[in-house]
C-alpha cells in the first residue's frame, strides 16, 4: 500500500512572512516514526510537498525518510487558494495527484501495524468519526463567503471523518471527492474563518461525497479507543497533545526523548542519522 505525507509551506509563509521555514522538533520526530513505521508495516511512502519543504528536509538530512521520494507537486497549486482559511488545502491537492489505492497520513500520526485487514471491503476509510458540533461543523448558512457552490445537494446529517489517516481504494471516488473539495475552496477566496471552512472542505465533504455516491466508507477507530489505547495498538495521533507540550517544556522534552528512544530501539540505523540533526541531537543524548 502506497502511503504519503503532505507538507504545503505557503500557510507558514503567510503567517510568518520573511521567517525561515522550520518544523518543531517533536513534529520532526513523529514524522520520522510515522514514515519508518509505515515502511516497516505497510509499504512505500513518499512526501508530496512544495520545493521549500524539499529544501528544508534535505538541509536537515531527513529526506531519506521517504523511500518513495519527495515530490514537489504542490508548487503547482493555484494562487487563489486562501492559505489562511484553507491551511490544509495541500492535502486535498496531494490526494488529487495520487492514484488509488493509497493512504494519506499526517506527519503526527503513527501507524504501528499493518492495516490491510482494516481496509477489506471498503472504497474509502479514515481514522475516526467526528460529532457535528455547530461551532466546528456549522450548517450551510455559515458559508456566506462561498459563491456558486451547491450546498443543497449534500446530506448535512452524515458525520464527518477525521482525515489524519485517509484511505482511497476507489480512484473514481478519490477524483470526485477532491474535485468537489477543490471547487468549494476556490469558491471562497475571501473566506475569513480559519477552522470551519477548512474542516468542511477536508472532512465533512468526505462523508457527504461518500453518501451521495453510495460508496463504502469506514472509520478505522474512534476517539475513546484512539486516545485510551483500546484500538489494538494500531495508531497514535499526537494532535491533541501538541498544545500541552508547547505550554510545558518538561513535557515537551520528555515526549521528544521517548520518541528518540523508540527510534533508537526500532530503527537503530536510521536513528543514528536522525540524531545528527542539530535540533534533535539533544534528545538522543544519554
Amino acid at each position: 500500500m502506497r502511503g504519503f505525507h503532505v507538507n504545503w509551506t505557503r500557510p507558514f509563509s503567510v503567517r510568518a512572512p520573511g521567517m525561515p521555514y522550520a518544523v518543531e522538533p517533536f513534529e520532526l520526530l513523529t514524522t520520522a516514526l510515522s514514515a519508518l513505521c509505515w515502511r516497516r508495516e505497510n509499504g512505500s511512502i513518499c512526501m508530496v510537498c512544495d520545493s521549500r519543504a524539499v529544501e528544508y528536509y534535505a538541509s536537515l538530512g531527513l529526506d531519506f525518510l521517504w523511500d518513495d521520494g519527495m515530490h514537489p507537486l504542490l508548487d503547482a497549486m493555484p494562487d487563489d487558494i486562501n492559505a489562511t482559511a484553507f491551511w490544509a488545502a495541500g492535502k486535498l491537492y496531494a490526494v488529487a495527484a495520487m492514484k488509488a489505492p493509497c493512504v494519506m497520513l499526517d506527519t503526527d500520526l503513527i501507524c504501528w501495524k499493518n492495516i490491510d485487514t482494516l481496509l477489506d471491503g471498503v472504497d474509502a476509510a479514515a481514522i475516526h468519526r467526528e460529532d457535528i458540533i455547530p461551532s466546528i461543523y456549522p450548517d450551510k448558512s455559515a458559508f456566506s463567503r462561498s459563491r456558486g457552490f451547491d450546498f443543497d445537494e449534500l446530506d448535512w446529517t452524515v458525520q464527518p471523518l477525521n482525515t489524519a489517516l485517509c484511505y482511497f481504494g476507489s480512484d473514481e471516488f478519490r477524483r470526485y471527492y477532491t474535485d468537489t473539495a477543490i471547487r468549494f475552496m476556490r469558491s471562497a477566496p475571501q473566506a475569513d474563518d480559519t477552522l470551519t471552512y477548512m474542516v468542511f472542505a477536508e472532512q465533512r465533504l468526505l462523508t457527504m461525497c461518500a453518501e451521495k455516491k453510495g460508496i463504502r466508507i469506514r472509520a478505522l477507530s474512534d476517539l475513546p479507543s484512539l486516545f485510551g489505547g483500546g484500538q489494538g495498538g494500531y495508531f497514535t495521533h499526537i494532535w491533541g497533545f501538541k498544545q500541552q507540550m508547547r505550554e510545558d517544556p518538561a513535557l515537551y522534552e520528555d515526549f521528544c526523548r521517548r520518541c528518540a528512544a523508540r527510534l533508537s530501539r526500532d530503527f537503530p540505523d536510521e536513528a543514528e542519522r536522525i540524531a545528527q540533526v542539530p535540533v534533535l541531537s539533544v534528545f538522543f543524548a544519554t
